[in-house]
């Protein structure tokens, strides 16, 4: 078993200020995608400027904010919340969702890319290989906050989080991370890096994370207000499988029509 470290989830305060090492994470995110972006458009990999991407990127934030915040609502506690909707709004106490996120991001995408004359499948080939980074800092904001913590696990690795109780479990955020941050972005990175048809980075991005979700999920503990649901999966499971699914099928259509390879 290895120590969990006491974080200070309060990176720096000044006097009623305070800044959360879990909002830097997020901070952190956007600020690799925008490096990563700008250094695809200076390559010739799209056809989008830095400013709009800039555009992009802003709008995006929004998406991920409200459609993450949202998709907690209506995903796994939407008794208690239709019960008590000023709750709603309080998101400084935690509840966010990530494919409530990438709900909102896909609908700011699909504004964006008819805004611009693109087609939808455009912008996300092109936003896919950028976003995984990103997820791994969200990740490692959890595990600084010491929350979304793993089953119990007698593994040499194993941590007593501090609000997990006197047993060992899998640091599952860390699993997270790993799978959903720097494997993902590797194979997608590696795919993109030469010209494909349109849609299947996107749908690469979407089979990677759906499976890295759904087999890590064994190992982080359940909501403790669901628990497991049918099948013995957890609400994380459920929701990637159609995104498992639908990323396959965007694959095969991607790959069946007679579109031009994508420039990402």
């Amino acid at each position: 078993m290895i120590a969990y470290p006491q974080f200070n989830p309060i990176a720096l305060e000044i006097g009623p200020v305070k800044i959360h090492w879990y909002g830097l994470m997020y901070v952190a995110a956007f600020a690799l995608l925008w490096i990563l972006g700008r250094y695809r458009i200076k390559k010739g990999m799209h056809r989008l400027t830095v400013s709009e991407f800039e555009d992009l990127i802003f709008y995006g934030v929004m998406g991920v904010v409200a459609g993450g915040r949202l998709g907690y609502v209506l995903f796994y506690q939407p008794a208690y919340y239709f019960s008590n909707p000023l709750h709603i709004f309080s998101v400084w106490d935690g509840g966010m969702s990530f494919h409530g996120g990438l709900l909102g991001v896909l609908v700011v995408l699909y504004l964006f890319a008819r805004k611009k004359g693109m087609t939808f499948f455009e912008v996300s080939d092109f936003i896919a290989p950028l976003v995984p980074p990103g997820l791994a800092m969200g990740r490692i904001g959890n595990f600084i906050n010491g929350e979304l913590w793993g089953r119990p696990s007698d593994l040499p690795w194993a941590m007593i989080f501090p609000q997990g109780g006197p047993i060992a479990r899998h640091p599952s955020q860390l699993y997270e991370m790993l799978a959903e941050g720097v494997l993902l972005f590797a194979v997608v990175w590696i795919f993109s890096s030469r010209k494909r048809w349109v849609g299947q980075t996107s749908a690469v991005f979407m089979v990677g994370y759906g499976l890295a979700r759904f087999f890590v999920e064994y190992t982080r503990e359940p909501d403790s207000f669901l628990g497991t649901l049918s099948l013995g999966l957890s609400m994380g499971q459920w929701l990637s499988l159609p995104m498992i699914l639908a990323g396959i099928a965007i694959f095969i259509w991607a790959t069946k029509r007679s579109l031009p390879p994508s420039t990402t």
